[in-house]
């Protein structure tokens, strides 16, 4: 997944549009209408639970102002989800065949999730229409509120099996993916997609138009194509396109980075919900700065103390769950969490030249508390152990 943009979008921000307070796939109501993007090697149940933490509503923005909304500022309903600003995560993609194929114990560590991270979805890939329909029905049975198909992944290890992307050349087989996948399972069942292939082969109106035609219940367009890859603006207006072609619920995704990009896609696309990705590592405030936007017109951009909480409770929780790769995890995560950080370089180099998690988080901890606005020093061991309880009382 590519950490940055080389294409910055200008836009004329909209009077009085907002991003919807709420929308359903099939029975299950997501409020606000935001989504956490399925990310592979980022969207695990430690980094959701991550995110629905930031998402909280605390500080500026008051209670009653969170329950009920001022109507003037283009808000279609009061938003019924008071507690945070990301309506629904969603899991990591995973391999049908792989969730087919491994024992029970072992499928555990690709689907677990908290009771706190509803309403959640599962997303999967693969090409056997019979694999993916035993992988659905193993999703539904672990408790998940919705299973999703990946047709949108570009890597070249996926596609080379005919998943994600892939599939975006054969319509007749994803066709009976969707009709076998749709009778396996009573939970709502949804899409992830790009435009097509390329620019000579774009698909998504026709494939959005043959999901609503077998029963699925919402579609989401990541609108470039295969060929794109992360390069050049996301089309927006092909996502205008899908949402005038069908009736059920489509979710845009691309190209957003600010709180004014989410109501200028819903503006300019009429989607019914926005899903967010690569921005979420960099700034996982982000669905909270939507929700303030929303209520307020405004929102509030976080210090470099929130940005050290940030850091240090991501990392702590990572200890705290015993996560088998803990310090590469926080290696991975250094350059989106330190970005916006003066001086962040030397940061990134500590945390890069540290050989245990434990050493990662006195590289935090050092780096912070030598800048003028923290005023405290911990030892690292000491702060771990703290903040894993803390962390755990939080999501417990």
């Amino acid at each position: 997944m590519r950490k940055h943009w080389d294409n910055p979008r200008d836009h004329t921000m909209p009077s009085g549009v907002r991003v919807p307070a709420s929308f359903s796939i099939g029975a299950v109501r997501i409020a606000p209408a935001t989504v956490l993007a399925p990310m592979a090697g980022v969207t695990d149940t430690i980094f959701r639970r991550f995110i629905r933490n930031a998402s909280l509503f605390s500080g500026t923005v008051a209670a009653d102002a969170i329950n009920t909304i001022n109507l003037s500022a283009g808000v279609e309903q009061t938003i019924s989800n008071a507690q945070s600003g990301c309506g629904l995560l969603m899991t990591e993609f995973t391999s049908a065949d792989g969730l087919s194929r491994m024992r029970e114990s072992k499928r555990k560590r690709y689907l677990t999730y908290y009771d706190d991270e509803h309403p959640i979805a599962a997303q999967i890939f693969g090409s056997d229409p019979t694999t993916l329909s035993e992988a659905a029905r193993i999703i539904e049975d672990a408790g998940f509120d919705s299973v999703d198909l990946n047709l949108g992944c570009p890597a070249k290890r996926v596609v080379r099996c005919n998943g994600g992307s892939g599939l975006l050349r054969d319509l007749p087989l994803i066709a009976r993916i969707f009709e076998q996948v749709r009778a396996s399972v009573s939970i709502p069942f949804t899409v992830k997609f790009r435009l097509g292939w390329s620019d000579d082969h774009i698909v998504c109106v026709e494939l959005a138009k043959l999901a609503e035609a077998s029963g699925l219940n919402a579609v989401a367009l990541h609108a470039r194509t295969r060929e794109q890859g992360y390069t050049g603006a996301a089309r927006w207006q092909w996502i205008a396109a899908v949402k005038d072609a069908v009736r059920i619920p489509v979710i845009g995704n691309g190209d957003i980075r600010t709180p004014q990009d989410a109501c200028a896609m819903v503006a300019e696309t009429g989607c019914d919900a926005v899903m967010i990705g690569r921005a979420a590592p960099a700034n996982p405030w982000i669905f909270r700065q939507i929700a303030e936007y929303t209520a307020h017109g405004s929102y509030t951009q976080p210090t470099e103390m929130d940005r050290y909480r940030m850091i240090r409770t991501y990392f702590a929780m990572l200890l705290a769950e015993e996560h088998p790769e803990a310090a590469g995890k926080m290696k991975q995560f250094a350059s989106w969490f330190t970005h916006g950080v003066p001086g962040g370089a030397a940061l990134r180099k500590s945390i890069y030249e540290a050989k245990t998690g434990t050493a990662v988080l006195d590289a935090v901890e050092q780096f912070f508390a030598q800048r003028a606005e923290i005023d405290v020093v911990l030892s690292g061991d000491a702060l771990a152990l703290a903040d894993s309880a803390a962390t755990i009382a939080t999501f417990a």
